[in-house]
């Protein structure tokens, strides 16, 4: 049996301004708080982002690739904890992350759903003493990709991944120089 999940409503400042069942919301197309967690390595020194696959039968994006772990807080909760909370969860990493920024957008999928995110951007560096265990139900693969090889491959084949994770990636991006 699944529990009904919950958002966060906000307005384009982040005031909170109500809850919504996660599903309504989505279908209504209403403005909530989210977050996307990035993990970064750096290997042979080259920087490397965790990117996960997410289950085939999300109820949208199944099969795309996205950064290490997206979801929403739950009201009062904290989004760096909230973020902490959902990585463990879906892939059994447990290490501090930071907040590098926020961004809005609005993306409509072929199953009539709409994400409208205000989405808070996380980052955390691996812990090279921990193991990446996937959470079936939440994504079926994952992989550590250098900076050069997945901006070529954003550009190359966009429509393989999620459609907020270009804007998530920039702020990240921005925030911290990653160049080898």
């Amino acid at each position: 049996m699944h529990t009904v999940e919950y958002v966060v409503l906000v307005d384009s400042n982040d005031n909170v301004i109500g809850v919504e069942e996660k599903m309504k919301a989505h279908q209504l197309a209403l403005l909530h708080r989210a977050f996307s967690v990035f993990i970064y390595r750096k290997r042979n020194s080259e920087f490397e982002f965790l990117l996960q696959q997410r289950h085939q039968d999300k109820y949208h994006c199944g099969g795309l690739w996205t950064n290490a772990c997206c979801s929403h807080p739950r009201l009062g909760e904290e989004i760096v904890l909230a973020g902490q909370r959902r990585l463990k969860e879906e892939m059994s990493i447990d290490i501090p992350l930071i907040e590098v920024g926020q961004f809005q957008y609005k993306a409509q999928f072929d199953n009539g759903l709409t994400e409208h995110e205000l989405d808070h951007v996380l980052l955390g560096e691996y812990d090279v003493r921990q193991s990446i265990i996937l959470n079936p139900e939440e994504a079926q693969d994952f992989r550590w990709v250098p900076v050069a090889e997945l901006l070529a491959a954003l550009s190359a084949e966009p429509t393989q991944y999620t459609p907020w994770f270009k804007s998530a990636l920039d702020l990240v991006l921005e925030d911290v120089c990653f160049s080898s």
